[in-house]
């Protein structure tokens, strides 16, 4: 790993593999739903994945820029993912999926935040800027989908 900002290369690589990991969970949640609110439900989840995509996207790209090497296997995801993989099934409530996908976008919320925190640290502003309006729309997302489930942004 090249010395330029090594502790922010390594931040964004687990955002890498958190967020593709991600991806998948949202994809699976896309094609288990049931329920009233499918109509609704599956295209946002459709939305989400594209939001997700993007973020990888600028991530892996901003991560070459600094001299690192983005991971690109599903091994070197599963590796290093700290987000769990559970095999999909039809049955589970909507609103369980959605409170599923709340914890995960937690999770990553606050792996942008350690991101943050680094690259500021390491004098990075460049990636600290991408990471504050990435983290920004993570949070968005987590209001939309608790309110979804009739809960605040901040309850549990």
């Amino acid at each position: 790993m090249n010395s330029l900002y090594p502790k922010t290369q390594t931040n964004l690589n687990q955002l890498v593999a958190d967020i593709s990991q991600l991806t998948l969970i949202v994809h699976q949640t896309h094609w288990y739903m049931r329920g009233k609110t499918f109509f609704t439900m599956h295209p946002k989840m459709d939305e989400l994945m594209a939001d997700l995509d993007d973020q990888l996207d600028q991530i892996a790209e901003r991560l070459i820029a600094i001299g690192g090497e983005p991971l690109s296997t599903f091994g070197e995801f599963l590796e290093t993912t700290k987000l769990e993989e559970k095999k999909g099934k039809f049955g589970i409530p909507m609103e369980n999926l959605i409170q599923h996908l709340v914890e995960d976008y937690r999770y990553l919320k606050d792996v942008f935040q350690e991101g943050i925190d680094i690259s500021g640290k390491e004098d990075d502003y460049s990636t600290q800027d991408m990471l504050i309006g990435m983290k920004t729309d993570i949070e968005k997302t987590i209001w939309m989908l608790q309110a979804f489930l009739d809960k605040s942004p901040l309850a549990e």
